[in-house]
């Protein structure tokens, strides 16, 4: 793992912190509890004097944008997410097929919590470059949400990837149809994130295993699809 890589934990989703210098990134932000055990990562690794300035987000779902819109106010930061979300941030999605129960959940949670809308600073697409960590390329693997993404780091050959796969409680696995706006299109998009040069993945639904070893898994359903 490089060292100025951070993985925060919580109990369904993990997310990620970046540094860059003497500034933070984020790669999403969690869901519930996720300011706190940000907090706690951060004071354990002696990052939480250092600011946060940036936010990336893979998709607009509520497990991954719930912190955004507080930890950008509290910290002054910028929001970048995929484009092809932006009915996600507007707390506006549709969903079809069996992605009704993703978005029927999704707008259940939306409105239990009081989730407001928001803006990105930045919208991103397929090629982008994000000059932060030696450089971050916007990745397209789109069919978890319309405009689901992920980020590369050429420099490590590392992919941060969202929910592409998951693999803790079953083992690894591709994100069932009722999660996904369009469930053929997720599954190709394995076949895309394998088209880059890759030592490792980083999902954020994961057991505790490493990226080397993600990437095995990765490389392993989709010789199942």
């Amino acid at each position: 793992m490089p060292p100025d890589l951070l993985i925060v934990r919580t109990f369904i989703v993990q997310f990620f912190v970046l540094r860059d210098g003497e500034g933070l990134y984020l790669i999403d932000t969690g869901f519930i509890g996720g300011q706190r055990a940000l907090h706690a990562a951060l004071v354990k690794r002696g990052w939480d004097a250092l600011p946060i300035r940036g936010i990336l987000l893979t998709h607009g779902h509520l497990d991954h944008v719930r912190n955004a819109p507080a930890l950008a106010a509290h910290h002054g930061a910028w929001i970048a997410g995929p484009e092809g979300d932006q009915e996600h941030y507007e707390n506006r999605a549709c969903y079809s097929g069996l992605g009704r129960v993703a978005g029927v959940a999704e707008w259940l949670g939306r409105r239990l919590l009081r989730q407001p809308s928001f803006k990105p600073e930045r919208l991103l697409n397929e090629g982008d470059e994000i000059p932060v960590w030696g450089g971050l390329r916007v990745v397209a693997l789109p069919g978890h949400t319309h405009g689901h993404c992920g980020y590369y780091s050429a420099r490590h050959r590392l992919l941060f990837s969202g929910d592409l796969f998951a693999s803790f409680g079953l083992g690894p696995q591709i994100a069932p149809a009722y999660l996904n706006q369009d469930n053929a299109e997720a599954r190709r998009s394995i076949y895309r994130a394998l088209e880059l040069p890759l030592d490792g993945v980083l999902p954020c639904h994961a057991d505790r295993t490493p990226p080397e070893r993600q990437l095995e898994y990765l490389r392993k359903l989709a010789r199942g699809c």
